[in-house]
């Protein structure tokens, strides 16, 4: 999933590296904070009419397979947006009044993939990023009220690589959130902040059917009080975890005889009703209602081209009652599909930016007050993250703007 045309570059850095890398223990000391290191350039790509692309960094060969947003900084008010790039380096983006502050942690000298965020560890005020890499290596982001950032190993989970990172309450016999971590080979691990020492311990919960690829905490609680978690792997597979304190314990709603790569929820789902989109390698999206255990009324809402490796939900669309998603891939085509309220009407596709190789992640946060929809943000073997928003004054009351 994560091989790149850069993996000799990379393993020659490794070698080069080998004097200073890190040591064989699982936890090392804490790292120096980081200072952020400029602004990367400002630029402008083409995009489809409405629509602004604009480039927050870019790494020329690097891949950066997932790109996410995060509050590591809560003294400012715009969340982070975090990349993850093929040689093992976390970088943090901080909008500063369409600007971008850069900060680059680390270089594990393998890919970095899974990435969650929560308050796991109590030894850490407020909530806590962690990176998980082809290594084992899982890593703690922790950003400071001075505006520095630092990154510290938390954990190895030797002979497996980390895909799939989980923040989630899903054992009430545990104070606060889990951390999970979903690996190659498939299986799953608990990774506990230790109470009277540095780093976390690993506890392996069970083997996995299947490659778990992306996984999004649901709204509300079960009976129980726990999370619920829907996962998806390459077994095609789409189910809920629950709870992890006497085992996993799974709940299938969905299965296809094609991988399942990337899963969202949808904005107007409740704790009593979900609405959740999936991509199959196959290039089929699928959308996915009901309650959040099943059943599930699920249809293909788009057929497209094969390798989707991106798919979010939000409000992309002058009228706030369409329902709109993203997707892209290995076509490097992002495309945006949207179809009236209540389904009354067909589904409508629109192409709105090329990237310069294949796509592997996207996402959506909140940059660009000047429009009153939602932003992308967009990863993978084009080696650069790049945000696309609506020109200023798109789905606002009638506003002047500036010529």
């Amino acid at each position: 999933m994560f091989q790149s045309p850069l993996a000799a570059r990379a393993a020659l850095a490794a070698l080069l590296c080998s004097a200073c890398a890190a040591s064989p223990d699982p936890i090392a000391p804490q790292a120096a904070a980081e200072k952020p290191i400029g602004f990367p350039r400002t630029e402008h790509l083409p995009a489809a009419p409405t629509w602004r692309a604009e480039v927050a960094l870019d790494l020329g060969d690097v891949g950066i397979w997932t790109v996410e947003t995060a509050q590591l900084l809560p003294q400012y008010a715009a969340a982070e947006v975090i990349g993850l790039d093929d040689w093992g380096r976390t970088h943090v983006l901080v909008p500063y009044a369409g600007r971008w502050t850069h900060y680059q942690l680390g270089q594990d000298n393998s890919w970095l993939g899974g990435i969650a965020f929560g308050d796991v560890d109590p030894r850490v005020p407020g909530a806590e990023l962690y990176t998980g890499a082809e290594s084992g290596v899982v890593y703690q982001v922790v950003g400071h009220a001075d505006g520095l950032v630092d990154n510290r190993r938390a954990a190895r989970i030797e002979g497996r690589a980390v895909h799939t990172l989980v923040a989630a309450e899903l054992d009430r016999a545990r104070a606060g959130l889990e951390l999970l971590a979903f690996t190659e080979p498939p299986a799953i691990y608990l990774l506990s902040p230790r109470e009277r020492s540095d780093g976390f311990d690993v506890t392996q919960l069970s083997a996995h059917h299947g490659r778990v690829r992306d996984a999004v905490v649901l709204p509300g609680k079960t009976a129980e009080g726990t999370d619920r978690v829907a996962l998806v792997s390459r077994s095609g597979a789409l189910e809920v975890l629950d709870s992890v304190a006497s085992g996993p314990r799974f709940t299938p709603l969905f299965q296809i005889p094609s991988g399942i790569g990337r899963v969202a929820l949808g904005p107007a789902s409740t704790a009593e009703r979900v609405v959740l989109y999936t991509t199959s390698d196959d290039g089929l999206i699928h959308r996915h209602e009901g309650p959040p255990m099943g059943p599930l009324r699920s249809e293909v809402v788009y057929v497209g081209p094969t390798g989707p490796r991106g798919v979010v939900a939000g409000r992309f669309h002058e009228d706030p009652t369409v329902e709109s998603i993203a997707v892209f891939g290995y076509a490097a085509r992002v495309e945006l599909l949207t179809r009236p309220k209540g389904g009354k009407g067909p589904w409508k596709v629109e192409l709105l930016f090329t990237d310069r190789g294949s796509g592997h992640w996207l996402a959506k946060g909140e940059y660009d007050g000047r429009n009153g929809t939602d932003e992308l943000l967009l990863s993978g073997y084009g080696a650069r993250i790049v945000m696309l928003a609506r020109e200023p004054g798109y789905g606002m009351a009638p506003v002047a703007t500036a010529p």
